[in-house]
């Protein structure tokens, strides 16, 4: 048995890591999405997760990058337990949960489902959304704080690490902003400016109102959407009370609510 201080901090350790893994369409952690019910550190040290996602239609596409990326944090987790995850009340549950197990690919695990679909330019359309939502956040913060556009777009990294924001969305967005940067635009230097499109060009001052604009829409349709997934795992889920071994309220729902053309929007 591990101590209690041992247990304490590989549970602190397993939750910040899990709550780096991002919905890929909303960019935002799955841990405050609630689509993470369970996760725990048993006694022997191997980690056991259960996931659900809101509704029983979710594309299977989005299922397996957000499972991908559980799989990915949970090995990177310090003492490299063993770990069962476990996609609950989804219609390719069973597919998952077997592909996963056995660290498949997305087109191993879906075979002729997955045939036509390109994961990497599904992950960089879902890339470009998560920059441009932080940058916006980044963007007007500091218009708020008083900088003139001229000044915001000379930024290099040097004066965004200096800048401080009051609590809000844009002191949690700057240091989401700036991983994404660094990793869009690895061969930057320190002195580059920080403020690109996501294709890396210049931002021009004068059309930097413009350039907001079409920001603040893509978040808009992000936060419109992250608003209806937890409306309906709440509505879903509110009288469940177990993960498994018991009833769902699968079939409850789908007697209600009508299976939408597409599952996002």
């Amino acid at each position: 048995m591990q101590p209690a201080s041992a247990f304490t901090s590989r549970v602190i350790e397993l939750w910040r890591r899990l709550g780096e893994v991002n919905d890929p369409e909303l960019d935002e952690p799955i841990t405050e999405m609630g689509f993470v019910e369970r996760a725990e550190v048993v006694g022997d040290g191997s980690v056991e997760v259960d996931f659900r996602l809101p509704t029983y239609w979710c594309s299977p596409n989005f299922a397996f990058l957000m499972l991908d990326g559980v799989r990915k944090a949970l090995d990177q987790l310090s003492w490299s337990p063993a770990y069962r995850v476990k996609l609950h009340d989804h219609m390719f549950a069973e597919e998952v949960n077997r592909g996963i197990a056995a660290g498949k690919a997305f087109g191993e695990i879906f075979g002729e489902l997955a045939e036509d679909l390109d994961l990497e330019t599904l992950r960089e359309t879902f890339g470009v959304k998560a920059f441009k939502r932080r940058q916006e956040a980044v963007l007007v913060g500091l218009r708020q704080h008083g900088l003139t556009d001229r000044e915001i777009l000379g930024m290099d990294l040097t004066a965004l690490d200096a800048a401080r924001f009051e609590p809000g969305e844009a002191a949690k967005q700057k240091p989401r902003y700036r991983a994404a940067y660094v990793e869009r635009f690895p061969g930057r230097r320190q002195v580059d400016p920080v403020f690109l499109t996501c294709e890396g060009a210049p931002i021009p001052t004068l059309t930097l109102g413009a350039y907001l604009a079409d920001l603040r829409a893509v978040r808009i349709n992000m936060e419109f959407n992250g608003a209806l997934c937890r409306g309906l795992k709440h509505t879903r889920y509110k009288e469940l009370g177990v993960v498994d071994g018991e009833p769902t309220l699968v079939d409850f729902i789908m007697d209600r609510v009508p299976v939408p053309a597409a599952t996002r929007i």
